[in-house]
């Protein structure tokens, strides 16, 4: 009995450590490489997406999943968190240039949602199904929304856990200023203040939601790091939800 229940010990570690699969891991880099830049470029135009900014280097694109979910894709070779092409200093703030586009998702719901119901999220290599660096704007779940706001204030400028778990998951947080992340870039913040974040990077999942305790505008950034003991991928997407229902009726 014991050898058997270690072996069924090693292939739920071994299936955990697995990243998630999808047909075609590449599809959103043939979409916005073949289809949305060479349109831009030539048409001013990029379908399928909505944009390309090829000056800044990133485009959004209508995910299928979900009627209010956009993606921040960007329009270089990156293929996620770990890429060591995140922390070069002259790589796009790509978290600020989300947050740009957060207003789509109250388009898409027909109503203005307040900021703090949409959140970005970046899900690690372990938690993700396309390796094409891709941000997720989207509406925030509403038991987490609550729980930002019961707990938000009680989060300081350096990271440490979070009060209570998220999605059954124990997150990390921190908070910055101002409105826009614009002098923020959550992925550097996570590599030089988590200890061994910088060098394993593609464990971890960010997640940007922004907190107004008192007043004093801010992000509350989330990050959560994968573990295969619990069956933890980190993936900050979860945190989401696809069908928007804190929208009014939803």
């Amino acid at each position: 009995m014991r050898i058997l229940f270690r072996l069924a010990l090693a292939l739920l570690l071994g299936l955990a450590a697995v990243p998630v699969r999808a047909e075609n891991s590449d599809a959103l880099w043939q979409i916005v490489h073949d289809r949305c830049v060479p349109d831009q470029q030539a048409n001013g135009a990029p379908a399928p997406c909505l944009m390309v900014d090829l000056a800044h280097g990133y485009s959004v694109l209508k995910d299928r999943d979900g009627a209010t979910q956009f993606l921040l894709i960007a329009t270089a070779k990156v293929t996620g968190i770990e890429d060591p092409a995140v922390l070069a200093p002259s790589t796009p703030n790509y978290f600020a240039a989300a947050w740009q586009s957060h207003g789509l998702v109250s388009q898409r719901a027909q109503q203005t949602l307040p900021d703090d119901e949409i959140g970005l999220a970046i899900n690690s290599a372990y938690g993700r199904s396309q390796n094409q660096l891709h941000i997720h704007i989207d509406c925030l779940r509403s038991d987490v929304v609550d729980a930002l706001r019961a707990h938000g204030a009680a989060v300081g400028t350096e990271w440490a856990p979070f009060p209570v778990p998220l999605v059954g998951h124990p997150y990390i947080a921190r908070r910055v200023a101002g409105t826009d992340l614009s002098d923020a870039n959550p992925f550097m913040l996570l590599a030089d203040g988590v200890p061994g974040a910088r060098a394993e990077m593609g464990h971890w999942t960010i997640v940007a939601a922004p907190a107004a305790p008192a007043g004093a505008p801010g992000f509350l950034l989330l990050a959560d790091q994968f573990d295969p003991t619990t069956m933890d991928r980190a993936s900050g997407e979860e945190l989401q939800d696809h069908t928007c229902a804190i929208k009014a009726g939803g």
